[in-house]
């Protein structure tokens, strides 16, 4: 005849050794270079992109995935959450680029550089790399992003080749958004600021927002930086205005994003929540 004791410890034998449920997994967003996705599964759970881990998903299950510029067609998502495993593999759909020529860009300076400019150059590279290399313990990102201007018109797209004068150039990592000096610019999504500085030698006024697990977007050419680093932010509030600063051809807002050191279209998040 059981007892209470045996009893107990034959149940608690039998949910060891019960089979691990496997971990749920939601998706939304973009599958294409430069484009991302949001997810949604166990709270906590660790977060595996081709084999790296690259999340924890937050109290509420949220985590993010980024896709490069030139990302390749396929991407395999893990989630282990506690022992549960789930695998799922991303086709990453091919994405076309401009070819943009640029005649008279101003040069921010002229000749062999200064050791003083090379220092600024080489100091601002290094706060930068930083900036973008921030993870917080956020998910602003679950709920897509908003416009950061009210109006616009985009006058070079992410992800084009620039040929300056003639010669190839890197491709432009940032989309350009065309308006009126002094235009507000507002966050599209809640985060973080880790960089704001409104004298930047190439970007002039920049403001970068951590909108959370290395989710970093960055503001360039703003004729005002009003926000601190350190501060918290809400979507749609003001971080600056636009303008022409630093190596600029005309007011504008250059406007970037990246994830773990992969390129992003950020316009592409824009009206794209996660999962419900």
């Amino acid at each position: 005849m059981l007892n209470r004791r045996t009893a107990v410890l034959g149940l608690a034998s039998a949910a060891l050794a019960a089979p691990i449920q496997a971990a749920d997994l939601a998706l939304s967003g973009r599958m294409q270079q430069s484009g991302f996705a949001i997810g949604r599964t166990t709270p906590r759970a660790k977060v595996f992109l081709d084999g790296q881990m690259v999340a924890r998903a937050s109290d509420d299950g949220f985590f993010y995935l980024g896709f490069d510029r030139d990302a390749g067609p396929r991407a395999q998502v893990r989630i282990d959450a506690r022992g549960a495993d789930l695998t799922r593999h991303l086709q990453i759909d091919r994405a076309e680029y401009d070819i943009q020529r640029i005649k008279g860009l101003r040069r921010v300076y002229q000749g062999q550089a200064s050791p003083e400019l090379e220092a600024r150059i080489a100091e601002e590279s290094r706060r930068k790399a930083a900036a973008f290399a921030s993870v917080t313990d956020r998910d602003d990102f679950r709920t897509g992003f908003s416009a950061p201007l009210r109006d616009f018109r985009v006058t070079a797209r992410f992800g084009g080749q620039r040929i300056v004068d003639g010669r190839p150039r890197p491709p432009h990592y940032g989309i350009d958004l065309a308006a009126p000096t002094g235009t507000p610019v507002t966050a599209p999504a809640g985060g973080l600021v880790v960089l704001a500085d409104p004298r930047m030698l190439y970007e002039g006024g920049m403001v970068m927002i951590d909108h959370g697990q290395g989710v970093v977007s960055a503001y360039l050419h703003l004729s005002s930086v009003d926000v601190a680093g350190g501060q918290s932010l809400a979507r749609g509030q003001r971080i600056g205005a636009v303008g022409s600063t630093g190596r600029a051809t005309g007011p504008h807002l250059c406007w970037r994003l990246k994830w773990r050191g992969r390129h992003m279209n950020p316009m592409l998040m824009v009206g794209v929540p996660g999962p419900a």
